[in-house]
């Protein structure tokens, strides 16, 4: 992310989501329904579309129609990092951003006169304001320039002509820069629509019943459509971000998801935004996937404000242009609430890594279990083995028993005989088992009598402990002087108070 407070840039964004007014859920399970609000899939609703769920849409611009426009409420950036994307400022803002030189005015007006006069104002109150007629005006103007800079304020130039607003989004605005957010993935038929509910996630999760509840009375209540929670997220400033998806249901028995954008139209109407606003939502947008076509037309582009070259160069500098795209970010606030979002998602992934840690902890502990088992058993194992055997042996010799020894029996004796005998000599292995097994007695035997202990220590950690031991012998005898001195005063002082009485003693007498 680059942030340059040198060169002015632009934006297309505007501030994050204003709150929606505090309340509980005690909206859900009782939004308020407007007459005749029956949700079908033939019916033709205010959307301006051949029908509501039925018929094709208009998907408009990816980032556009990610943001609905509540009360109070637009962004640029969305909820950022993975929440989703919608870029309020890449409508027509794009179209309208016009190439501007200092020095003469500016260049050929190719937009309407509106616009166009309100550049010339915007110049005038920059370079030369004629409000006062003497030297106060170059004062004058570089106040405005600072206005423009800092993107606030009001621009005065002319006693016949209303003063020119400075926001943020002015081409001379300094506080701009430019980020990258993650582009979603999923298409359009996934039907995967966000809603951001001004409440905790605690208090969403629950009444997500009551909620899901909601939701299907503000879709009309048709019992064909099931509403279902994709998932649930804590946003910054005790806000909630909740995935949805419609399922409808056929009369013969299959169904389908309701695309994405078929949803969010139906979530723009008036009056269905205000039962939504008052289950507390303050902000819906479709996540879906942008074309080609789309991508390119906003990387070719740039956002109303912002330097083309500033914006190539943002391009450049994309670390992956296959998963992130650029976006403007206006002031401290936006930088503000960009910052929030990564700080709540870098938490999340701490949590995500903590679970992770234990679930490796607790497989751990089930691994050197199971090892411990698998040891236990394959002594197990050989018990039995040995058992087998011993049974085999005694069932084959009642089986054997009358009957004269067979040539392999023979040859299976001669070949025991000959271990047997080589185990018992003096010098093999029997008598070398003997030996060891005598030295590990004694050995036990004075370890019970007497237990020696040795200790390595590695040669820095010895050198480390000879340079303690040191220098507390330097303390030590550098206080054993302190006190030899102390001695010597005390002496000298009793020394003194004997003198002083024996002299008075002899006054007196």
């Amino acid at each position: 992310m680059a942030f340059n407070f040198g060169a002015p840039s632009g934006t297309s964004g505007t501030a994050a989501a204003t709150a929606a007014p505090a309340g509980g859920f005690s909206g859900f399970g009782t939004p308020s329904t407007t007459a005749g609000s029956a949700f079908s899939f033939s019916a033709p609703a205010n959307t301006g579309t051949t029908g509501l769920f039925g018929g094709a849409q208009n998907k408009g611009f990816g980032f556009g129609t990610g943001f609905g426009t509540t009360a109070g409420t637009s962004t640029g950036l969305g909820t950022g990092l993975g929440t989703g994307l919608g870029f309020g400022g890449f409508h027509t803002q794009q179209q309208q951003q016009q190439q501007t030189t200092l020095g003469g005015l500016f260049s050929q007006p190719t937009q309407a006169p509106a616009q166009s006069n309100q550049l010339i104002n915007t110049a005038s109150a920059l370079s030369a304001p004629t409000l006062l007629g003497d030297e106060r005006d170059a004062i004058l103007a570089k106040w405005n320039q600072l206005q423009a800079f800092w993107g606030t304020g009001k621009g005065y130039f002319n006693s016949n002509i209303p003063p020119v607003e400075f926001t943020q989004e002015n081409p001379f605005c300094r506080f701009k820069a430019v980020g990258y957010s993650c582009m979603p993935n999923n298409k359009d038929e996934d039907g995967l629509v966000v809603l951001v509910f001004n409440k905790k996630e605690t208090d969403i999760r629950s009444q997500q019943q009551q909620l899901v509840e909601s939701l299907h009375k503000v879709l009309g209540g048709n019992q064909t459509l099931t509403v279902n929670v994709e998932g649930i997220k804590t946003l910054p400033d005790d806000q909630t971000e909740v995935v949805i998806y419609v399922v409808e249901r056929s009369p013969n028995g299959t169904s389908r998801r309701v695309p994405a954008t078929t949803l969010y139209a139906h979530f723009e109407q008036t009056n269905i935004r205000t039962q939504l606003q008052q289950l507390c939502v303050t902000l819906s947008m479709t996540r879906t996937e942008l074309s080609p076509a789309q991508i390119k037309q906003l990387l070719q582009n740039p956002p109303a404000g912002v330097d083309p070259i500033i914006w190539e160069q943002a391009k450049v500098d994309n670390p992956d242009s296959e998963k992130l795209i650029p976006v403007p970010m206006v002031g401290f606030k936006e930088l503000l609430r960009r910052l929030k979002v990564q700080d709540q998602m870098t938490k999340q992934h701490q949590t995500r890594l903590d679970i992770i840690s234990e679930d490796i902890g607790e497989l751990q502990k089930n691994q050197t279990t199971t090892m411990a088992k698998i040891a236990q058993y394959k002594r197990k194992l050989m018990d039995l083995s040995h058992r087998t055997l011993q049974v085999l042996i005694k069932q084959e010799i009642q089986r054997k028993s009358g009957y004269a020894i067979q040539a392999d029996e023979e040859q299976l004796r001669v070949q025991l005989d000959t271990i047997q005998c080589e185990l018992n000599a003096p010098t093999q292995f029997k008598g070398r088992l003997n030996e060891l097994m005598s030295q590990i007695r004694m050995q036990n035997h004075f370890g019970a009598v007497k237990s020696e202990e040795r200790y390595y220590i590695d040669a820095d950690l010895l050198r480390e402990i000879k340079q303690h031991l040191k220098q507390q012998q330097e303390g030590l005898s550098h206080l054993i002087s302190i006190i030899k001195d102390d001695l010597e005063d005390i002496k000298l002082v009793e020394h003194g108070l004997n003198e002083t009485i024996h002299i008075r003693g002899g006054a007196f007498s």
